[in-house]
């Protein structure tokens, strides 16, 4: 859970970054440089660490560069603020195709959870990014730049924790009932004559 969030938070750098130099100087040359430094800077970090740069990190530096441009070309924080639905809809995208959560589980929910189980959550958690998608554009060009801020920094990712939170109770109830259910199976099995251990 830790690990998605940091993810997440990755992520959407950029543009809480932009939002909060927006919002104390007004200025969108800084908003927006700044932006695609800590762009740059993410990308270089994880070069310098040997680490692999992956398309959807290479994308999202795309789209800071190309957005943040136009930003500046017509002075508007509009396109900017656009960035995360483009994020979200690529999320989704990715995450439409079955079985991509499979890996990310640990081996007892991949033991005890169907694949239809870990499919359907899959599959919500590509409705989740569409949903926070289509509530992006809305703030964006229908409210202020500080109530935009808010939800970029702070109600993508509560509803991902909340999310996580949920996932996680339910295939946790769903596993210890399963291993319950092998347990009760399993005890005759190892007593056929059913006779008391005392």
């Amino acid at each position: 859970m830790k690990q998605a969030l940091r993810q997440l938070g990755e992520d959407f750098l950029s543009a809480i970054f932009f939002f909060a130099l927006y919002a104390l100087t007004g200025s969108l040359y800084i908003g927006v440089g700044v932006a695609m430094a800590v762009g740059l800077t993410q990308l270089a970090r994880r070069k310098l660490r040997g680490r692999d740069i992956e398309p959807m990190q290479w994308m999202s530096l795309g789209l800071v560069i190309v957005l943040g441009g136009a930003t500046l070309l017509f002075h508007t924080p509009r396109f900017v603020m656009l960035k995360p639905t483009i994020a979200h809809l690529a999320i989704a995208a990715v995450m439409l195709r079955r079985g991509w959560m499979t890996r990310y589980l640990p081996p007892i929910a991949q033991q005890y959870l169907d694949q239809s189980i870990i499919d359907a959550a899959g599959y919500g958690w590509a409705a989740l990014q569409v949903a926070l998608a289509i509530a992006n554009v809305f703030l964006a060009l229908e409210f202020s730049i500080a109530t935009w801020g808010w939800f970029v920094s702070f109600g993508n990712i509560a509803s991902t924790a909340t999310a996580l939170g949920l996932q996680y109770l339910v295939f946790r109830a769903i596993i210890t009932r399963r291993i319950s259910a092998a347990r009760l199976v399993a005890a005759p099995a190892a007593n056929p004559a059913g006779f008391s251990a005392n």
